[in-house]
C-alpha cells in the first residue's frame, strides 16, 4: 500500500468562525496542565469547550515530544469503541487479542504527549476508565477532556468554562470592543452584514441583546446571523418577545439551558419547512457529512412537492448580503416576520432541494461548513444534532426512516468503494472512509441494534473488509464482525464473507489457530451455498495461514493450485492478485527466486494495468523479498523503498513492518550498521502495535534476527542502543521518512505529472525550497506541526484567508494536491 498517508480524525476541529478572547481560560488551562494530568473543561452546551480546548492544545502543545492528539467522541454511541478511537487518534494500531485497554497503556507507557477526549458527556464512565487507565499505567500522559459533567476521577482538576462576560448596558460602554461577547456579535454579524461595527449608537442594545443571550457563544452566532434582515433594536425586541412567550411573562431570568434553547428554538421556526427536515433527519448523522450523504439520508420523494421548484438554480452556499430580507421572502415571509409553524407537517424535501436547504441551513449557521476529501462536507454542532434528534423523534417513524436511510447510504459507499479498490484513487478512498467514519459505525451500530436489521449490518462489516484489513483498523472490524456475526446466526452469504474477514483480521498477525478455524468456517458454508468466490476468499486464508505457520511447502502447493484456477465470477481481484503474491513468496523463501521474479512481474503488470497500489506493495516487497534471497541488494532495495512508500499511503501498518524488516536486512547487508539499527528500533516500535512476536514465524523472522545479530556485533552495543533509541522514538511517517530519504526516493508520492512521470521528490537538497519565500517556509513548518490555517494565522499575526493563500501556493509549488504531503516533506528536511 503506498504513497502518503491518509489524514486521520485526530486533528482540533477546524475552525469556521473567529475565535474570541479567552485569555484567563487559557492561562489557567495551561497552568493546570503544567501540574495535572488530568484537566477536564466543564460547562454549559454552547460555550465554546471544545475550541478552548483546541486553543489549549495548541499553546501546550512544545511541551510534549510525542505530539497532541484528539479523539473526537461526540459520534459514538458504544463505549467499547472509545478505547478504540482513542487509539485510532494515537496513530496506534493494536492487532492483538487483549483487552484494548491495556494495549493502549502499554503501548504509550514511554510516550509523552496530550490526548484531548472531546464530548465525554455521554460516554463518561468509559471515558473515566480509559483516563484511569493512563495516569496510573502511564508517567508521561496526560489528558485533557472536555465535558459537561466531571469524570468523577480523584486526579481530575476542574476548568469551568462560563459564558462571555458581558457589560451593564446601561453603563459606560466606551470600551465595549474588549468584551469578548460583544466582540463575537460584531464579528459574526459582519459576516452576513458587511460593514457592521460596534458604535456609539447600537453598542447599548448589543450588550443589552448579548446579556439576555447569557453570554452563550453559540446563541450569540445564531441571533448573530439574523443581521442580514434585521437590525440590532429589531433583533433585542423579538428575542424579549420570545422569552416572554417561553416564560408565561414571568420576568425570572431564565436558566442557561433555557436561553440556548430559546435562541436554538428561534433558529428552527426561522427555517423553511424544508430546512427544518433537512436539519432534522441530517442529525442521525453522527459526524461530518457531503451533499451526496445528505441528499440520499435527508430527501424523500413527497408526491406533493411543486415539480417547479426542481428548475430552481442552485444556490450560492456563501450568498451575498441581503440586507432588505428580499431573499428571505422568497419562502413566503422575510425571517423576522415567520411565525411559529406549530404542529403543521413539512411537505416533504425532494432530493434537487437538499441543496438548498443545506445552503440555507449553512446561511443561518445551523451546518458548519468544513473541508473535506475531495469535496465540501457540513456538520453540525452536537447540541444541534441533539436538538434535531429531538423534532425527528417528535414525528412518528420519522427517526426509524432516516436511520434506515442513512444505513442504506453507507452500503452504498462501501459496495461502491468496494468496487474500485482493484484500482487508481485508493487513497481517496481511505481518506472518503476516514472521514465517514463515525457515519459508518452508526449505520453498524443501527443494524446491530435494531430488530430484523442484522443481515444488513453483517453485509456491511463484510463489505468493509479491505477496510479493517488493509487501513490499519483491524480491532475495530473485528469488534464489529464479531457482533455482527453472533446478530446473525443464519447460513447466508453474508456470513460466510464475515466469517473469513474475521478470520483475516485475527490471523493477520495474532491468532493462526482462530484464523484458521474462522477460514474453514466460512469455506464450509460457501459451498454449502454453492458460492465459489466466497469459496475462492476463504482458501485465501487458508494458504495464509500456512504461510505464516511455516508450513512453506502446504503455502506452495495451495498457491500453486490456487493460480493454477481462473478466477471465478465474484472474486475479489486483489485476493485474486494476492493469491499470486503469497505463492511468489513462498517460492522466494524455498529458494526458486527465478520463478518468483517472474510470478512477481506477472502480477505487477496486472496491477499497472489497473492502476491498482496496495496489492502493488505486496508485489514489490515480495520482489525486494526475492532479490534479497539471491543477495542482490542493489535490485533488492529500490523495489523495497517503493513498496515502503506505497504502504504508507493507505496506513498498511502490517505491511510497513513486514517491508522495514526487509529494509534491515538488506541495510545490513550492505554495510550501513548504524543506519540499520536505527530501522530496527523503528521496526520494532511498529511491531509494537500489531504483533511483538511478528507472528512467531521463523520464515518472517530468520533474517531479521540474523540481521541484528550482526549488526551489533558490527557497531557494538553502545552505538546500536543510541541508534536503537533513535529510530524507537520516531513515529510511523517519521520512520517510513527515514528509511526513504537517504535513498533518494520520494518520502511520498505526490502527483503524477501530465506525462505519466512522477513529481519531484521532497528529499533533503530538494530545489523546491528555494522556489518558497521565508513566510512560506514558516508556514510549511507550522502545517508540518499540525495546525490547522486558523492557528497558523494566529501564531503569525496575519489574516485567515492570508494563511489559506500560503497553503495553497506552497501545494502549487511543491507539487503536492494535500496537507498531509507538506508535513512529510518538512519532516524528511528535518
Amino acid at each position: 500500500m503506498g504513497g502518503s498517508a491518509p489524514r486521520r480524525v485526530h486533528q482540533p476541529p477546524v475552525e469556521t468562525t473567529s475565535f474570541v478572547d479567552r485569555r484567563d481560560e487559557l492561562a489557567e488551562g495551561r497552568r493546570l496542565l503544567a501540574t495535572a494530568r488530568l484537566v477536564t473543561l466543564t460547562g454549559p452546551g454552547g460555550v465554546g469547550k471544545t475550541r478552548l480546548a483546541g486553543r489549549i492544545a495548541a499553546r501546550v502543545e512544545r511541551a510534549f515530544p510525542d505530539g497532541v492528539r484528539f479523539a473526537h467522541l461526540a459520534g459514538l454511541q458504544d463505549p467499547e469503541l472509545v478505547p478504540l478511537a482513542a487509539a485510532d487518534a494515537l496513530g496506534l494500531h493494536d492487532h492483538s487479542e487483549q483487552p484494548p485497554l491495556d494495549t493502549l497503556v502499554e503501548q504509550l507507557r514511554d510516550r509523552r504527549l496530550l490526548l484531548v477526549l472531546d464530548n465525554c458527556e455521554h460516554l463518561l464512565s468509559a471515558c473515566a476508565e480509559l483516563a484511569a487507565a493512563l495516569l496510573h499505567g502511564t508517567t508521561g500522559v496526560r489528558v485533557l477532556a472536555t465535558s459537561r459533567h466531571r469524570l468523577a476521577l480523584t486526579e481530575e482538576h476542574l476548568l469551568d468554562v462560563r459564558p462571555l462576560p458581558v457589560p451593564d448596558p446601561d453603563s459606560d460602554l466606551s470600551a465595549a470592543a474588549t468584551y469578548p461577547a460583544l466582540a463575537l456579535f460584531a464579528d459574526r454579524a459582519a459576516a452576513v452584514a458587511p460593514g457592521f461595527e460596534l458604535t456609539p449608537d447600537n453598542r447599548a442594545a448589543v450588550a443589552r441583546l448579548c446579556r439576555r443571550l447569557d453570554g452563550l457563544p453559540l446563541a450569540i452566532e445564531l441571533a448573530a446571523v439574523r443581521m442580514r434582515v434585521l437590525g440590532v433594536d429589531q433583533l433585542v425586541a423579538r428575542l424579549d418577545d420570545r422569552y416572554r412567550l417561553l416564560t408565561t411573562g414571568s420576568p425570572a431570568v431564565l436558566p442557561r439551558h433555557q436561553t440556548l434553547r430559546a435562541a436554538v428554538d428561534w433558529s428552527h421556526e426561522l427555517c423553511t419547512e424544508a430546512e427544518q427536515l433537512v436539519w432534522a433527519r441530517a442529525s442521525v448523522f453522527a459526524g461530518s457529512f457531503d451533499l451526496e450523504a445528505a441528499e440520499a439520508v435527508c430527501a424523500d420523494a413527497a408526491p406533493n412537492l411543486n415539480p417547479a421548484q426542481n428548475l430552481n438554480p442552485a444556490p450560492n452556499l456563501n450568498p451575498a448580503p441581503d440586507p432588505d430580507g428580499r431573499a428571505a421572502e422568497r419562502h413566503g415571509k422575510a425571517e423576522g416576520d415567520r411565525e411559529p409553524e406549530g404542529d403543521r407537517e413539512p411537505e416533504g424535501v425532494h432530493p434537487q432541494d437538499v441543496l438548498e436547504a443545506v445552503a440555507g441551513l449553512v446561511d443561518k449557521s445551523v451546518l458548519c461548513r468544513e473541508g473535506g476529501p475531495g469535496t465540501a462536507r457540513y456538520r453540525l454542532l452536537d447540541t444541534l444534532r441533539h436538538y434535531g434528534i429531538e423534532k425527528l423523534r417528535q414525528r412518528p417513524g420519522e427517526e426509524s426512516a432516516a436511520r434506515r436511510r442513512q444505513r442504506d447510504w453507507a452500503q452504498e459507499v462501501a459496495a461502491e468503494c468496494e468496487r474500485r479498490w482493484f484500482g487508481p484513487g485508493q487513497r481517496e478512498i481511505v481518506a472518503r472512509l476516514r472521514a465517514d467514519q463515525d457515519n459508518l459505525r452508526a449505520a453498524l451500530e443501527f443494524s446491530l441494534t435494531v430488530p430484523g436489521e442484522a443481515r444488513a449490518g453483517l453485509g456491511l462489516a463484510g463489505t468493509l473488509w479491505f477496510y479493517w484489513h488493509a487501513c490499519g483498523a483491524p480491532r475495530e472490524g473485528r469488534y464489529w464482525l464479531d457482533r455482527a456475526l453472533d446478530a446473525h446466526p443464519e447460513p447466508t452469504r453474508e456470513r460466510a464473507r464475515a466469517l473469513w474477514v474475521a478470520g483475516l483480521l485475527a490471523g493477520c498477525p495474532e491468532d493462526l489457530t482462530r484464523g484458521r478455524h474462522r477460514a474453514e468456517d466460512a469455506r464450509a458454508l460457501a459451498r454449502r451455498l454453492g458460492d465459489p468466490a466466497e469459496v475462492a476468499h476463504a482458501e485465501y486464508l487458508l494458504g495464509l495461514m500456512a504461510l505464516f505457520g511455516d508450513d512453506l511447502p502446504a503455502a506452495l502447493e495451495h498457491y500453486e493450485a490456487a493460480v493454477a484456477r481462473n478466477p471465478v465470477d465474484g472474486q475479489l481481484p486483489s485476493l485474486a492478485v494476492l493469491d499470486q503474491v503469497e505463492l511468489a513468496a513462498s517460492l522466494a523463501f524455498l529458494g526458486h527466486t527465478d520463478r518468483a521474479v517472474q510470478v512477481c512481474e506477472d502480477a505487477h503488470r496486472l496491477c499497472e494495468e489497473h492502476g491498482e497500489e496496495w496489492v502493488r506493495s505486496y508485489v514489490l516487497r515480495v520482489l525486494a523479498l526475492a532479490y534479497a534471497e539471491r543477495k542482490e541488494w542493489d535490485r533488492a532495495e529500490p523495489h523495497a523503498c517503493d513498496a515502503l512508500r506505497r504502504k504508507l499511503a493507505v496506513h498498511d501498518v502490517i505491511g510497513i513492518g513486514l517491508t522495514l524488516d526487509l529494509l534491515v536486512v538488506i541495510t545490513a547487508a550492505r554495510g550501513a550498521h548504524e543506519r540499520a539499527a536505527v530501522l530496527l528500533g523503528g521496526a520494532d516500535r511498529v511491531w509494537a502495535g500489531i504483533d511483538g512476536n511478528r507472528f512467531g514465524s521463523a520464515t518472517y523472522n530468520s533474517a531479521r534476527k540474523e540481521s541484528e545479530t550482526r549488526v551489533r556485533a558490527a557497531v557494538g552495543p553502545g552505538l546500536f542502543d543510541r541508534a536503537y533509541r533513535r529510530g524507537g522514538g520516531l513515529g510511523l511517517t517519521a520512520i517510513v521518512s527515514y528509511a526513504l530519504q537517504e535513498t533518494g526516493r520520494a518520502v511520498v508520492p505526490g502527483p503524477r505529472r501530465a506525462d505519466g512521470g512522477p513529481a519531484p521528490d521532497p528529499v533533503r537538497g530538494d530545489p523546491r525550497l528555494a522556489s518558497l519565500t521565508r513566510r512560506e517556509r514558516e508556514v510549511a513548518e507550522l502545517v508540518a506541526d499540525g495546525l490547522a490555517n486558523q492557528q497558523i494565522a494566529d501564531r503569525l499575526v496575519i489574516a485567515r484567508r492570508t494563511a489559506e493563500g500560503h497553503v495553497e501556493r506552497i501545494l502549487g509549488k511543491l507539487g503536492f494536491s494535500n496537507r498531509s504531503q507538506i508535513a512529510a516533506w518538512v519532516s524528511a528536511r528535518r
